[in-house]
């Protein structure tokens, strides 16, 4: 998993990747306004050091009910130049089917 993250954050444009890390922030909630919807938002720390956001909508998945130091593992496209650094989303089902099918586990849980 570390090695396709690390190529992914070298990456120019998005990929997809699956990693673990432990939650290192609370998260925030935030309209989207592209998507029109609510989306959560909280950071990573991965397995391999990368400081990572995940950014998921919650319109089409539930809200994961993360704290910090909680481990999850994590399915999305990484955007490895954000505005705001990295950021991994699309952490959810496509119900358009553009992306493939993301998800955050936790606990052994899979919100998706």
């Amino acid at each position: 998993m570390s090695d396709s993250l690390s190529a992914a954050l070298a990456a120019v444009s998005p990929s997809e990747v699956t990693f673990g890390a432990t939650v290192v922030s609370s998260p925030h909630f935030f309209y989207g306004r592209n998507t029109h919807a609510t989306h959560e938002a909280f950071r990573v720390l991965t397995d391999d050091g990368h400081r990572l956001e995940v950014v998921d909508n919650v319109k089409l998945a539930p809200r994961v009910p993360v704290a910090p130091g909680d481990h999850v593992t994590i399915r999305g496209e990484l955007v490895p130049h954000g505005s705001h650094g990295p950021l991994v989303h699309y952490t959810h089902h496509d119900p358009q089917h553009v992306h493939p099918d993301g998800f955050i586990e936790l606990a052994g849980h899979l919100y998706a």
